[in-house]
């Protein structure tokens, strides 16, 4: 069975459960709370660029490490940024085809291969801890929840299971010439496309851009803040759709609750746009904090179109700029040194 079939078949899954999940909760039910919340639900599109711009400030940080000699503007790297989180939230790639088109982008604005690749995996490890610093302040929030107190034992283990697993890729990153180990698995995966021999050959450069962003521990250390403060700012997005959706809760519970959110979409990322396990894992962590299951399920769909209105313009940009650099490498009368990518504007 190819991957293809694969991701078929649990979005399929997926998909089915939350039909059934809708139905369950009752469909009739939840599109009256998003009727009675209105179009104020719309002003969650805007209010992402906030968080967004602050994963973007850390990245910026990665950046003026790997590349001293090129600077890509904060509103660029917003562009990427936004095409990245589209293109992992909205097409079945199990949330890597984002950075990998982040890698080319940058590639297309002039960046080397080895320093985008570099600053492109550094900031993915950096969020593995930030995330999990934003789950283990979410979960402790959740233990101050009397009905969660049964719970705490699980918590804490989970917490102290997962430290091992995020230091030992951080170490293989640090020592294991891991992008170089890979190499090859990568090129036959993307065997048809040309586009990436490239940076594929400089795997071993990949490597060392990797090692020198490890001695910037200053930059490390800022980008990983900047990406937590991120983590808690996207709490306020739960925390007012709630609000306007007639089930208030604490800023607390509403941490807690984008905890569960964020952990499902990224650790359980076979399933595509993690269809059916975001509303199940609302609907289990909502009924701990008084939040109704037709309100979660709402609150999940709200999400959903959230990341629609925000992410589809994104992806509109994205085919537009390789169509553009398609059609500027295909006009014959273009030398080499003329022909190059579209620019972000």
């Amino acid at each position: 069975m190819n991957l293809k079939r694969l991701t078929r078949i649990i979005g399929s899954i997926g998909l089915l459960l939350m039909c059934g999940l809708i139905a369950h909760e009752g469909a009739r039910t939840i599109a009256q709370l998003l009727t009675q919340a209105g179009f104020i639900l719309l002003w969650l599109v805007p209010l992402h660029a906030a968080p967004m711009l602050l994963d973007v400030m850390g990245w910026r940080t990665l950046l003026g490490v790997a590349d001293r000699e090129r600077r890509v503007n904060t509103a660029i790297l917003f562009g990427i940024a936004t095409i990245r989180e589209a293109v992992n939230r909205l097409l079945p790639v199990a949330n890597i085809g984002g950075e990998l088109i982040g890698i080319r982008l940058l590639m297309l604005r002039g960046i080397a291969g080895a320093p985008a690749a570099a600053s492109v995996i550094i900031e993915t490890a950096l969020t593995l801890i930030s995330q999990f610093a934003f789950i283990a302040l979410g979960l402790l929030c959740l233990l101050h929840v009397g009905a969660a107190h049964h719970y705490a034992n699980g918590v804490r283990w989970t917490l102290l299971l997962a430290m091992p697993l995020i230091f030992a890729f951080l170490l293989m990153l640090r020592y294991g010439s891991v992008f170089e180990r890979v190499g090859q698995f990568i090129e036959r995966m993307l065997s048809h496309d040309s586009q990436w021999r490239p940076l594929l050959s400089q795997s071993g450069d990949v490597d060392h851009e990797i090692r020198r962003l490890y001695g910037a521990r200053g930059r490390l250390a800022g980008a990983t803040l900047w990406q937590l403060s991120s983590w808690t700012l996207a709490a306020l997005e739960t925390w007012l759709a709630l609000r306007w959706l007639g089930s208030p809760v604490s800023l607390p519970n509403a941490l807690a609750l984008e905890c569960v959110t964020q952990a499902v979409r990224n650790f359980v990322f076979v399933v595509p746009f993690g269809m059916g396990v975001q509303e199940a894992g609302l609907i289990g962590l909502g009924a701990l904090l008084g939040v109704s299951g037709p309100i979660a399920v709402a609150l999940s769909l709200t999400k959903r179109m959230r990341e629609i209105i925000f992410g589809v313009p994104a992806l509109l940009v994205w085919h537009w700029i390789e169509a553009h650099r398609a059609r500027e490498l295909a006009r014959p009368h273009l030398g080499v040194a003329e022909r190059g990518g579209p620019h972000l504007k």
